[in-house]
């Protein structure tokens, strides 16, 4: 039996397309990634906020392992928690990395035309978001670091990397030469940063951090801005003015020696990498021909060096 609709609901006037149905349509043919097909709008976390939540993370942590069976395990627990947040800023970093031979790419391929224009100007926000991601993790983890210190006495070194907090970098970029630029003038300040350099080594050997001690506060003294420059030893003199810079909250740079590249000549070329740094002073003590080696070089530079004996004058 064939039904009959009454006249009024037979007709349907055309409608207009409204804005949800041009929405879905564009979603329907070019799809849509969230927060990656455009610069993501929402904001970084606030500092008091990132601060108070790794505290509670800490505090949670040993509250329910302390006193108990697992407490041997806690010292670990808490080093994995600076290291998560270094693993993903290293991994931003390679992001960096790849969007930054993007914009190179970008710019050879400059052809006046709006495609390549805005192709540009969005790898540049790109770029600008990843350098913002990577120092909001890079405070994450060094803030979760003195928490470690904290609970632990031991300081918080990565296993793999460098522990590198890069400086604030300005979000008014006017465009992808001024972005590079940039970043590249940043990196260096990271590695050699402002402030008066002095450069330090001695023997694997050596072992008065009494005396260590008093001498690179006496060059503290003098110089509240010091930069600390030595050769990186995993013991003796050198370990022992790190663990000083350390508790001084005293910037270190750790020169070591490219065995791979270098061969035997290796301690040689890291002498000439410190000096190249040209520091204002050199404190030497008590090593081997390759500390002597420094302290030649370095007054022939004409770089001040206090070397000292090892009768203890």
């Amino acid at each position: 039996m064939n039904l009959v609709l009454p006249i009024e609901d037979a007709f349907e006037p055309d409608h207009g397309s409204s804005p949800t149905d041009r929405f879905i349509y564009e979603m329907q043919i070019y799809g849509h990634r969230a927060f990656q097909d455009e610069p993501d709008p929402r904001p970084l976390p606030e500092e008091p906020v990132v601060q108070s939540a790794l505290t509670a993370m800490f505090d949670a942590l040993f509250e329910m392992l302390g006193d108990t069976r697992l407490e041997p395990d806690l010292e670990d627990l808490f080093w994995s928690i600076p290291n998560l947040f270094h693993r993903a800023g290293e991994r931003i970093q390679r992001e960096l990395d790849r969007n930054e031979e993007a914009q190179r790419t970008g710019q050879r391929e400059q052809d006046g035309s709006e495609v390549k224009s805005v192709e540009l100007e969005r790898h540049v926000s790109e770029g600008i978001t990843l350098l913002e991601r990577r120092n909001a993790f890079e405070f994450m983890r060094d803030f979760s670091a003195d928490l470690f210190e904290s609970q632990t006495g031991s300081t918080w070194r990565p296993r793999t990397g460098s522990k590198v907090s890069h400086a604030n970098m300005t979000a008014a970029m006017i465009d992808s030469r001024d972005f590079l630029s940039a970043r590249r003038r940043a990196e260096t300040e990271v590695l050699v940063p402002a402030g008066t350099k002095i450069a330090f080594a001695g023997g694997m050997d050596y072992n008065d951090h009494e005396r260590i001690w008093s001498k690179l506060d006496q060059a503290h003294a003098k110089h509240p801005d010091m930069v600390l420059l030595h050769g990186g030893s995993p013991k003796g003199a050198e370990r022992i003015a790190a663990c000083w810079a350390e508790a001084r909250k005293v910037t270190q740079i750790s020169f070591k020696p490219n065995w791979t590249k270098h061969a035997k000549a290796a301690p040689f070329r890291r002498n000439d990498d410190m000096l190249s740094v040209m520091p204002s002073g050199v404190i030497v003590f008590p090593g081997s021909g390759i500390t002597g080696n420094l302290a030649d070089k370095a007054r022939r530079l004409g770089i001040p060096v206090w070397q000292a004996t090892g009768d203890g004058a």
